[in-house]
């Protein structure tokens, strides 16, 4: 069968040395959608982890068919959702982790293409995490928050070197501090599902008009954890970081300490990430604020 797959999927499986992976794809994709009724639709622009393509269901109904690329374990994604059961997050129809595929519900567009102002999109994404938070038991298979940010300790300094040393050493050192900060204080007994990279565009609208996340990282972790990516969003908006912390605090019962530690964290991180694969203006974009914000 005839495929698109987006130069950005294409761009990172050829990088990691995995050519072969773009040939086998389409026999993997006409395999799906013979086995579960689908007639496959348009490729989905926009992410480059996996190929997206809109598919509908043998009702006629819409659906997405996410396949991860080499190296990207949608597992994590799966149980999450699961879990979910379409409650915050984009509803799981079926799912093959054997060939990395899941059927997913299809949703609408993002929520930063809907929503114009900045204040409003945050109280939605309160909502909506609001909704996707529950308890968990520590036996389901989902990383901690605790070993993100020990994880994310480990690499970061080598990354640091890695990407040319895009942001200052204090700006790494304060990075740290606070990894060590939430990792100690990550606490099973309290801990909640989170998504793991909550923002605009990870927000679509779904068909009664409220929003659903897709692509969830998946873990058990403080609730702190997805709104410090909710204060790293947005970098050069020019507003409040501080005063938008208190917001997400007021808005969820939330300390507003650890949302700012945790905000510190993925700014720092993603930006240094996104300086070594050179995807930008992003990561200039967060290291510039994380340098005025040490500073």
């Amino acid at each position: 069968m005839s495929l698109d797959i987006p130069d950005q999927v294409r761009k990172t499986v050829i990088a990691d040395g995995n050519e072969s992976w773009l040939d086998e794809l389409p026999a993997v994709v006409d395999s799906l959608a013979q086995e579960w009724s689908l007639i496959i639709g348009s490729s989905l622009a926009g992410g480059h982890a996996a190929l997206v393509v809109e598919v509908t269901l043998a009702d006629g109904s819409p659906a997405v068919l996410k396949i991860g690329v080499p190296g990207r374990d949608v597992g994590h994604e799966a149980t999450v959702m699961r879990l979910a059961n379409g409650d915050g997050c984009a509803r799981l129809l079926r799912e093959d982790l054997g060939r990395q595929a899941l059927l997913l519900e299809r949703l609408g567009a993002p929520m930063y293409d809907i929503v114009a102002d900045p204040a409003t999109r945050l109280t939605l994404l309160c909502e909506v995490a609001l909704r996707l938070w529950r308890p968990i038991d520590p036996e389901i298979d989902l990383p901690t928050g605790a070993k993100l940010a020990e994880q994310y300790a480990d690499r970061l300094p080598t990354l640091w070197e890695q990407a040319g040393r895009p942001c200052s050493p204090a700006t790494v050192a304060d990075a740290l501090e606070c990894m060590h900060r939430r990792r100690v204080a990550h606490d099973d007994r309290s801990a909640v599902l989170v998504h793991g990279d909550i923002h605009e565009m990870n927000a679509l609208q779904a068909s009664d008009g409220s929003y659903k996340l897709i692509d969830p990282a998946g873990l058990r972790a403080e609730p702190a954890c997805d709104l410090g990516t909710i204060v790293r969003s947005n970098p050069g908006l020019g507003d409040d970081l501080r005063a938008r912390t208190d917001q997400l605090a007021s808005g969820t019962g939330v300390d507003a300490t650890a949302i700012w530690e945790w905000g510190t964290i993925h700014r720092v991180f993603s930006g240094v990430y996104a300086c070594s694969i050179g995807f930008q203006p992003f990561g200039n974009l967060l290291l510039a604020e994380a340098d005025r914000l040490t500073s």
